[in-house]
């Protein structure tokens, strides 16, 4: 018990100081993880929206590919991506190994899935009147798309908040791809690790604390927005 408190009393001490390190650590952290969260929402939300309004006979199949996307592990999904901007891969003239670029589209080929997945399952919950009645007005596919998504903000933000999840909380892809390189491609995930392999425990929980802290604070926001004005 008293080494508990110990390690607890490093990691508020490590958290007070919140020397240079620590704040290049938690400012990529923010960067990565709010681009990563972004990119994955411009690129999930039409896809869900797609998959919600569409009567494809193929509606099923797209469906399963998503939904299996959602269990992509990151270490696949790390691994496929180093590969692919390798120097010898098809993007390697890019030199993308080792960089946030490379970090952040990682975390967004892991988010994108969660975000298409959650909002065709809020559009395809849409009482069957309602899409009826969307489908039914002369506009463009993009209209059609913008007024389910207003129908189903709440679900929406909910493909928001899973997408941060997976994001703040992912840690295989982003050590492949970027390498945990101090002062260049560290995030808080992968200082955790770093840490804790040296036994410097106070620090890995310190990192693990400011984390958590951001995830709850990002998260308190949009579960207020999503429950404003219900009881």
């Amino acid at each position: 018990m008293s080494y508990l408190i110990e390690v607890i009393g490093d990691a508020l001490a490590v958290i007070a100081r919140f020397g240079r390190d620590f704040r290049e650590v938690l400012w990529l952290t923010l960067w990565v993880g709010g681009v990563s969260t972004a990119l994955s929402l411009l690129l999930g939300i039409p896809i869900g929206a797609w998959l919600g309004l569409t009567r494809s006979r193929w509606r099923r199949v797209w469906l399963t590919l998503v939904n299996t996307g959602m269990s992509l592990p990151p270490v696949l999904a790390g691994i496929v991506i180093l590969i692919v901007i390798w120097d010898d891969g098809p993007l390697g003239a890019l030199g993308l190994p080792f960089t946030v670029t490379a970090m952040i589209g990682a975390q967004t080929v892991l988010a994108t899935p969660i975000a298409a997945g959650v909002t065709a399952g809020a559009i395809g919950g849409l009482p069957d009147g309602a899409r009826e009645q969307i489908e039914t007005l002369r506009l463009r596919w993009t209209g059609r798309a913008t007024l389910a998504v207003r129908e189903v903000w709440p679900g929406v933000l909910a493909a928001a908040i899973a997408a941060f999840g997976r994001v703040t909380s992912e840690v295989g892809a982003v050590l492949i791809v970027g390498g945990n390189i101090r002062g260049e491609t560290r995030v808080l995930t992968t200082a955790i690790v770093q840490e804790a392999r040296q036994a410097r425990f106070g620090e890995a929980l310190a990192f693990g604390i400011v984390l958590m802290a951001i995830a709850l604070v990002i998260n308190s926001t949009l579960t207020w927005a999503q429950t404003r004005g219900q009881r």
